[in-house]
């Protein structure tokens, strides 16, 4: 029996509706698969409207691994990561690739909040085994946002938006963290967007100040140096701390148009003082992942005409790992220039004595919560011991943070610790009144300098 031939055209048809629904890299179904689910599923429960669940995964730090690896080592770990997620999901739920490295789920028997987390838990567990590029292995994490229908919405396009709020938050808070949107969550990122207005406002308007801390030699008391340190009084929002809006600008991506502004006016500053004292300043994790950051940095210096071996750059050890590769060259650049390098926050990364080695550093800061407890805490003294022997046989310079006492100070220095900072010093002022500091504090060649 001959069988019926099916028309061309209807075969391409087929296919064409089958690619628009499909990921071309993974075989998942893609936003519009997504969107036809979450429709199918409203149009089902309208006139009873159970609850239903969907969510975004998105992989931390792709993107470096990407880069170190290439765009086919990528593309593999994401084909990993969708054969995976389809061998796990329950029966009636879909996954979909989202976009770039983010990945959808449509899950209708997940009906409310801890039933979101459970699953994103599980997900976490199965997405942070290593995946196996041939020749090696890397390890990845993920953060998830969740909403629920009906409370985060009744159409799609608003169930999505809850969604990437809610993973939104999760990135803002780390790696690996998972999100239910409420409406709390929901006012918390509103008042986020609004702080990102002020602040890119501020940069542009020129509004973000700089103020300097001294470090000082503990065998003189005599200041050596100064830490750069951003403030941001907003005429409506008041005193906003940089612990909220040095992290907001890494997150929305300016963190390069803040620093550029700081180090500018921190290097104009410094002009006015005596030659010997050197500037620091801080350095993020950003733009230790951003190649041009060394030729940003030293471009800067030329035009105020700041001596680069007057530089210091601060870095932490979180910051060196999120691109070892990138940060590496940075430094190697900056170092060749005359810029010395700091270690920031020594002693409470997972695996400082690796960096020493990997890393080429001029001095390192011993962390406050160290220097806090040295003369209440045994344990807390030997650390500082064991760093001041390490740092002296590897010829690199010690800077304690946190010196709020003098008995503190007087321990680090029978300890042998050279530099010193914190309040026991000096709280951090604005240029003009570490100018008047200098003036009565500093002396070159027997002179007071003026200002």
């Amino acid at each position: 029996m001959k069988l019926p031939e099916v028309p061309l055209t209807q075969v391409s048809q087929n296919e064409l509706q089958a690619m628009a629904y499909t990921d071309p890299l993974t075989g998942l179904g893609n936003r519009y698969r997504m969107r036809d689910k979450v429709r199918l599923l409203s149009a089902e429960r309208a006139s009873d409207p159970a609850p239903f669940t969907i969510g975004i995964a998105n992989l931390d730090a792709f993107k470096p691994i990407n880069d170190l690896f290439g765009a086919e080592a990528g593309d593999e770990i994401l084909c990993q990561v969708a054969h995976r997620l389809k061998a796990c999901i329950p029966d009636g739920a879909i996954v979909t690739r989202h976009e770039g490295d983010e990945f959808a789920f449509v899950l209708p028997l997940v009906f409310e909040r801890v039933g979101a987390e459970k699953f994103g838990q599980m997900i976490r567990e199965v997405l942070s085994a290593p995946y196996d590029l041939g020749d090696r292995n890397v390890r990845l994490s993920a953060s998830f946002g969740f909403s629920i229908y009906p409370f985060a919405g009744d159409e799609f396009d608003n169930l999505l938006k809850s969604a990437e709020t809610a993973l939104y938050r999760s990135k803002r808070r780390g790696r690996g963290q998972i999100t239910v949107y409420s409406k709390e969550i929901a006012q918390e990122m509103k008042r986020a967007t609004q702080l990102e207005q002020a602040l890119r406002n501020a940069i542009i308007s020129d509004a973000i100040d700089v103020h300097f801390q001294p470090i000082v030699s503990l065998a003189t008391n005599m200041a050596v140096g100064f830490e750069a340190l951003a403030r941001w009084n907003d005429s409506d929002l008041g005193f906003v701390s940089p612990a909220v809006f040095v992290p907001l600008a890494e997150e929305r991506g300016f963190i390069d148009a803040l620093s550029e502004t700081l180090l500018r006016k921190a290097a104009e500053a410094a002009l006015s003082w005596p030659r010997e004292l050197f500037l620091s300043f801080n350095l993020s994790s950003a733009q230790l992942m951003d190649p041009g950051t060394s030729g940003s940095i030293l471009a800067i210096l030329s035009r105020v005409g700041f001596d680069p071996h007057r530089l210091e750059l601060e870095i932490t050890e979180t910051a060196v790992m999120s691109s070892a590769d990138t940060a590496h060259r940075i430094i190697g650049d900056l170092r060749a220039a005359g810029v010395r390098i700091s270690l920031d926050d020594f002693g409470t990364g997972q695996s400082s004595l690796g960096r020493l080695r990997e890393f080429i550093f001029d001095k390192v800061k011993i962390d406050q919560a160290f220097v806090s407890r040295i003369n209440s805490d045994r344990a807390s003294e030997h650390i500082i011991k064991a760093i001041l022997a390490m740092c002296e046989g590897l010829d690199l310079q010690v800077v304690a943070e946190g010196i709020e006492e003098s008995t503190q100070a007087a321990k680090l220095r029978a300890l042998g610790c050279g530099m010193g900072q914190g309040y026991f010093y000096g709280r951090p002022v604005d240029g003009l009144a570490t100018l008047r500091f200098l003036q009565e504090n500093y002396y070159e060649q027997g002179e007071r300098i003026s200002a």
